[in-house]
């Protein structure tokens, strides 16, 4: 079994920059995939950005240039660098797992752009 726990959300105005980290417990993430996604108020949750076991990366068309996905092993953290947030860039912000054909969630973190 893994857990996630998200951190680093806050309120920040527009312009500013979060860093959200995503530390796993109870397994090692290095063998997974591992992806951030987002869910506004009234929204969906959708995707933002991944990075797989070899550090190849994708992001949503939204985040990109913006937004970057990273991951320390040895820490067992995945982190998601945000620079220039946007006030549409609010939500709450959740981390995945992909591990063994299973998939973990954390609970989130809630990232707020406003002035």
């Amino acid at each position: 079994q893994v857990q996630l726990v998200e951190s680093g959300g806050g309120l920040v105005q527009p312009g500013e920059s979060l860093r959200l980290s995503c530390a796993a417990s109870g397994s090692s993430i290095s063998a997974g995939v591992m992806s951030w996604y987002r869910q506004a108020p009234g929204k969906q949750r959708e995707f933002v950005a991944v990075i797989t076991t070899r550090s190849n990366t994708n992001y949503a068309d939204s985040v990109k240039g913006r937004f970057t996905i990273s991951r320390v092993n040895a820490e067992n953290t995945v982190y998601l660098q945000m620079n220039s947030l946007k006030p549409e860039d609010t939500a709450v912000y959740y981390c995945k797992a992909n591990i063994a054909s299973r998939q973990y969630w954390g609970k989130g973190t809630l990232v707020t752009v406003s002035s």
